[in-house]
């Protein structure tokens, strides 16, 4: 395992470093990338530094977000085989056209039938490896667009399903219509489609409320760095940070 940045230590950027950053809400993963390689390019005056990040987050979950930078960025198809962990708030009695809280509800249920024990049951049930179905808001790319441009339009596609590994999903809350979970699964995994699918496995609806990603591989939340945070760093280390080859 290759030590993540800190801000006490003094960065090699265009060698390569391991940044993780607490990515903010509605921010993009493509939004966080562009604005540090902004940001890079403008300390270091190489207008060539590479910076990418290993394994998306929707824009509304928050949490790690690996990135990488310089040589570093040959590492990124292997550090996104790591194992993920989430904190996830799923809520019942409702779905959404996107399985999360982008669009509207679309359906509501009665929840006045649903037990802990069937919750608890159902939790279990997605334990191992199964073929899971990506949401058709997604950014996976369809003749050259993203899945997601389709749906907006209101287009149907049909989306090849993929193998998922879940390790862990932990119930560690029920508060109807809400239940709290922690999930340890494989990379690509939907959590929104998992949210999905858990309602329908009550007899009822579920969509995704709140998503945390509190690992990822051999990175946790406790090394990840908040982003203004970062930032405010880079300006002042501007020169620091410039002379350093």
């Amino acid at each position: 395992m290759i030590e993540s940045f800190k801000l006490n230590t003094i960065p090699n950027f265009e060698q390569g470093e391991i940044i993780v950053i607490d990515k903010p809400l509605t921010w993009s993963s493509f939004d966080v990338v562009n604005k540090i390689r902004y940001k890079l390019r403008e300390v270091t005056g190489n207008q060539k530094i590479k910076v990418g990040h290993a394994g998306t987050l929707d824009p509304l979950a928050t949490g790690v977000l690996v990135i990488c930078t310089g040589k570093y960025t040959k590492l990124i198809e292997q550090l996104q085989e790591g194992e993920k962990v989430y904190e996830a708030t799923f809520r019942l009695g409702a779905t959404t056209p996107s399985y999360d809280m982008e669009t509207e509800v679309d359906k509501n249920f009665e929840i006045d039938n649903i037990k802990e024990e069937d919750i608890y049951k159902v939790a279990k049930s997605f334990l191992g490896t199964s073929m899971q179905t990506p949401p058709i808001y997604s950014a996976i790319q369809i003749r050259g667009k993203r899945a997601y441009e389709f749906a907006r339009k209101g287009k149907k596609l049909k989306l090849e399903q993929r193998e998922i590994n879940i390790t862990k999903f932990d119930v560690s809350k029920i508060n109807l219509p809400d239940v709290t979970l922690t999930i340890a699964c494989s990379k690509g995994t939907y959590i929104r489609t998992l949210a999905h699918d858990f309602g329908k496995r009550l007899d009822n609806g579920a969509f995704l409320y709140y998503l945390r990603r509190i690992k990822s591989g051999d990175y946790s939340i406790d090394d990840a760095i908040d982003l203004e945070g970062f930032i405010d760093f880079l300006d002042e280390n501007k020169l620091t940070i410039s002379c350093k080859k």
